[in-house]
């Protein structure tokens, strides 16, 4: 892995238009993030506002577009708090450790480029030829699990520093949650670089387009949907969103871990959320669906077609989070728990298994007839041995607590 990073440090020319095409794309990537989450918030508030018969916003702008610009505009000009009991360097460091590592995980996803018939997804612009995405790792998917594990500094450090009880509780609930479902994103990520062979996004998503690592079709089918299944709702965990909020605390009327934030501080805790839940859109995609795989229907600006299909189911996942945000009720922390610890790891774990053996059997002329059944099957009495360990240590527990009790 090192020598490779070496190597891809080493193929960077810095004496020609390379960092200018760098610096251009940078800035490129981050604005269009910043738009976006402009765009998403207001998208969240009107998709709910319609599943909900409520109104939205409707008067900063056309269909109040522009109603995310006037919240941003009215918190730049609030009042900066800082409380006397905080640590006011951690306390103002906090934001900025959950907002850049959202627009790092970004930086490695391709959104556009021809796929198909062996092409490497590379497109020329003024003579130069290079990827529509900001950079291209061997390692980029570890990069996104390492940014995604940094997200969870900037929540545990803002509810510390802030000197005050309920933020840290918030914080700590907060930590716990994005820990425990980190490995079952983990797992569910393992599956996919099983199949494509490499951890490099635009070699991931060539796998899927013309089968050149000797599996083909995209991973939400090639994998069995699962680690798709398990992606999403550990990534929904991760990102704080509904159903697995906790940390807002509303049971303690507090906020969570920003409670002792304000003004241009506080928003940039939203601003990080919002632009996790496009990059978590844009990953998935990436990962299970192609990425800007799709038909391209003319010749003629060809180039478009890529960046189009990207961006349309970019935007169908935008709608499920936001679907999930109207219609799931809120899971209890011991819910939350037990979904991740005792559900998403070992199903996770266990399918993962099944793959390996498929791929084993694959390359040893295995009969597939047989090693598919055997591994559901293991897979089956695994989870029935979990199953009945839980409701066993239930029931000691629960006895336990009754004979406390009454004696």
């Amino acid at each position: 892995m090192i020598l490779a990073q070496q190597q891809y440090l080493s193929d960077f020319d810095w004496t020609s238009w390379d960092p200018v095409f760098l610096v251009v794309k940078v800035v490129l990537v981050f604005s269009m993030l910043l738009v976006s989450v402009m765009l998403m918030v207001w998208f969240e508030r009107k998709v709910v506002s319609d599943m909900q018969n409520r109104i939205g916003p409707n008067v900063a702008g056309p269909w109040g577009i522009l109603q995310t610009l006037a919240d941003g505009i009215k918190l730049f000009f609030k009042e900066d708090l800082t409380p006397d009991g905080a640590d006011k360097f951690v306390f103002k460091l906090s934001p900025y450790l959950s907002l850049i590592p959202a627009f790092l995980m970004f930086a490695v996803v391709p959104i556009g480029g021809n796929f198909r018939d062996g092409n490497d997804g590379s497109v020329e612009i003024f003579g130069h030829t290079t990827f529509l995405q900001l950079v291209d790792p061997p390692m980029g998917i570890l990069l996104f699990l390492a940014m995604s594990g940094l997200g969870i500094y900037g929540v545990m450090l803002a509810g510390w520093s802030s000197g005050s009880k309920y933020p840290l509780l918030g914080s700590v609930r907060a930590s716990a949650q994005m820990v425990s479902y980190e490995a079952a994103l983990g797992l569910s990520l393992a599956a996919v670089f099983l199949t494509s062979g490499s951890l490099s996004t635009n070699e991931i998503v060539a796998s899927q387009v013309d089968g050149r690592f000797g599996i083909g079709g995209w991973n939400v089918f090639s994998l069995g949907f699962i680690p798709f299944v398990v992606f999403l709702i550990a990534g929904t965990a991760e990102l704080n969103r509904p159903p697995f909020d906790l940390v807002e605390a509303e049971q303690e009327l507090v906020g969570g871990f920003h409670t002792e934030y304000s003004s241009l501080r506080f928003s940039l805790f939203f601003l990080a959320e919002f632009m996790n839940v496009v990059t978590m859109a844009a990953i998935i995609v990436t990962l299970f669906f192609g990425g800007p795989d799709g038909p391209i229907l003319t010749s003629t600006f060809g180039f478009v077609w890529p960046i189009l299909w990207f961006f349309l189911k970019v935007l169908v996942f935008l709608f499920i989070f936001v679907w999930f945000r109207a219609t799931l009720p809120r899971l209890r922390y011991d819910q939350l728990m037990d979904l991740g610890w005792k559900v998403l790891i070992p199903f996770s774990l266990g399918w993962f298994l099944i793959l390996a053996a498929i791929r084993v059997g694959q390359n040893e002329g295995w009969n597939l007839w047989i090693v598919i059944p055997v591994g559901i099957t293991v897979m089956g009495l695994g989870a029935g041995l979990l199953t009945a360990a839980i409701r066993n240590a239930r029931a000691n527990r629960s006895n336990a607590d009754f004979v406390e009790e009454y004696g």
